[in-house]
């Protein structure tokens, strides 16, 4: 709580005006304003879209090849193997940005901290060559 007398200056007092809950009123009108277009357009586009249920378009489709054989065959444990990777390494280098954005604060220190990020990155890389996880047999 910050007593009463404090309220009175007039740097406190324009302050709390920031931290009103009014000023948020235009973001949730845009949101509002978004979410009731996106319905009335998913709404209109539904009656009065074209419908033709043919046995071309009611058959599987998967990136324009037809399908064949079953479904549950296994798939190869390299091709999850390497989407995880992606995604990790992927996540990784995203924590670049900040440095990126702050390098002239971080200084020395941060300079240092990146070199030791690079580092163990560059020895999970390794490690997953090492380990043959990119390497395709199949």
């Amino acid at each position: 709580m910050i007593p009463s007398f404090l309220l009175q200056s007039p740097q406190l007092q324009s302050v709390s005006d920031l931290n009103s809950a009014f000023n948020y009123f235009p973001i949730a009108v845009q949101f509002i304003f978004a979410a009731l277009l996106v319905s009335g357009l998913i709404t209109l586009s539904h009656f009065l879209g074209p419908k033709r249920n043919t046995l071309d378009k009611l058959e599987t489709f998967e990136s324009g090849i037809e399908s064949q054989g079953n479904a549950r065959r296994p798939m190869a444990i390299k091709y999850f193997l390497v989407a995880i990777l992606f995604v990790l390494f992927d996540v990784e280098v995203i924590f670049f940005y900040p440095y990126a954005v702050n390098f002239r604060k971080l200084g020395w220190e941060g300079f240092g901290a990146v070199l030791l990020f690079v580092g163990f990155f560059l020895a999970g890389f390794i490690y997953i060559i090492k380990k043959g996880a990119l390497t395709w047999e199949d």
